[in-house]
């Protein structure tokens, strides 16, 4: 959704952009030529392959912008911005998910397509937990909670009473050993539509090992903070939980009254923190979904910093 993320954002030269989700810079290179010339471009990944690439690119383009790449989680938004040495910015995107090279790399183990160790983490480097652990180690009642909560998967307790059973024989130790036994526990008709069976278990699982949802009510609220006034917000989520927590926070930031709700006339004269909210998410052209089938789970949302009295 590039096209509906310039658009949202409009950026103007000069201006600073911040890519909380890096990746192949495949945003941010063509959201740079809009703050050229003598923008700052802050690309944000925890990403090594990334971090690698990314500036390759970003410098080939031969873009007359400044530019700071910076490892980490935009949980550590605060932080990381501190780092760059910048009062606020004028334009924030989240592009959030698993990125395509990602998923295509097999040794990262995202992926139920291919044969893998179960690893699942977005910087190897700095975490230690991974998915292997938490399918070998934790209960039946906290592995169906997990699978329910993030991967609103139906079949949450068959498939962790399943993996549970399984385990106590032989550690689960492939993606590909994984993605079996979801399948074996789901009954057979309810394997007939939907995509593969297993594609709920692995999101919840990649959502726990990262904690991606803490993570992003972390880097929203201070991105929100970090705004300057009439800046704007642009997040992209792919799926319902990433778009509930999304939705949720430009709500509370664009509240006009902090009253409580027993009161009958407004006191507070509260101003709200974020204006001309998106009525609705978008959602990928027909010919974006056609091309890149990746796409079509994909909404946008974006907002605009208040600009004070």
């Amino acid at each position: 959704m590039l096209k509906e993320s310039r658009h949202a954002l409009k950026m103007e030269p000069g201006q600073v952009f911040c890519d909380c989700t890096l990746g192949g810079a495949g945003h941010a290179l063509a959201i740079a030529q809009d703050i050229s010339p003598n923008g700052l471009l802050i690309g944000i990944d925890q990403d090594d392959s990334s971090l690698t690439e990314a500036p390759l690119r970003i410098s080939k383009s031969q873009l007359t912008i400044h530019c700071e790449i910076l490892k980490g989680n935009f949980r550590d938004l605060d932080e990381l911005l501190l780092k760059a040495r910048v009062p606020g910015i004028d334009g924030i995107l989240f592009d959030l998910g698993v990125s395509s090279p990602q998923i295509d790399q097999p040794s990262r183990g995202f992926s139920y397509a291919q044969e893998a160790p179960l690893d699942m983490r977005m910087d190897p480097g700095n975490q230690t937990k991974t998915a292997a652990e938490i399918i070998n180690t934790l209960n039946t009642a906290d592995l169906a909670r997990i699978l329910r909560e993030y991967g609103e998967e139906q079949w949450a307790g068959r498939i962790a009473a399943h993996i549970v059973q399984s385990r106590s024989k032989k550690p689960i130790e492939t993606t590909a050993e994984l993605a079996a036994l979801v399948k074996e526990a789901i009954p057979a008709s309810a394997r007939r539509t939907g995509g593969n069976p297993a594609k709920r278990s692995f999101q919840a699982l990649r959502i726990a090992v990262n904690e991606e949802l803490a993570a992003l009510e972390s880097g929203l609220d201070a991105a929100i903070r970090w705004l300057n006034p009439g800046g704007r917000i642009v997040v992209i989520s792919y799926h319902s939980l990433e778009d509930r927590i999304v939705k949720r926070a430009f709500a509370q930031a664009a509240r006009t009254c902090v009253c409580p709700p027993e009161q009958p006339v407004c006191t507070c004269n509260h101003q709200p923190i974020l204006t001309n909210i998106s009525k609705k998410a978008l959602l990928p052209a027909l010919e974006e979904q056609e091309s890149n089938p990746r796409s079509k789970s994909a909404k946008l949302r974006f907002a605009t910093k208040a600009i004070e009295d």
